[in-house]
């Protein structure tokens, strides 16, 4: 399965939505960084911008691919790309997520982050790309 993430940086906090209840209970509750599944025909990109404006109501800038994670959960594998994305205004609205945080990056791992986010995670914790 192909998936996007946005790592969405505003005023140097990037922001973690926290997911609702899930079919699979090892990903309820968990913290990600927004996006979803790329529709056939679609670049990653353009699924990114798709999925942030369906998931948040924001309007986001792509600054460039950050890493691409190959993660086996029980049930199903995903790739994951993650993209560095900006943003003019901290305001977003939810529509999938129970709550959001914007999160300093040194304190990102003290969230209960999906297992297929973790990688991006410590890399953006030792890298602090922006």
């Amino acid at each position: 399965m192909q998936v996007v993430a946005a790592i969405i940086i505003y005023q140097g906090k990037i922001l973690c939505v926290q997911r609702d209840k899930h079919e699979y209970a090892y990903l309820s509750d968990k913290f990600e960084f927004p996006g979803g599944k790329v529709e056939a025909g679609e670049t990653n990109e353009e699924a990114l911008i798709r999925e942030i404006k369906e998931e948040l109501a924001m309007d986001i800038s792509i600054d460039s691919l950050f890493c691409t994670i190959e993660h086996q959960y029980p049930d199903f594998f995903i790739e994951l790309n993650c993209f560095i994305c900006r943003v003019n205004s901290y305001l977003h609205t939810l529509h999938v997520h129970q709550q959001s945080r914007w999160m300093d990056p040194d304190l990102l791992a003290e969230l209960d982050w999906a297992e297929a986010d973790l990688p991006a995670v410590y890399q953006l914790i030792a890298e602090k790309p922006f």
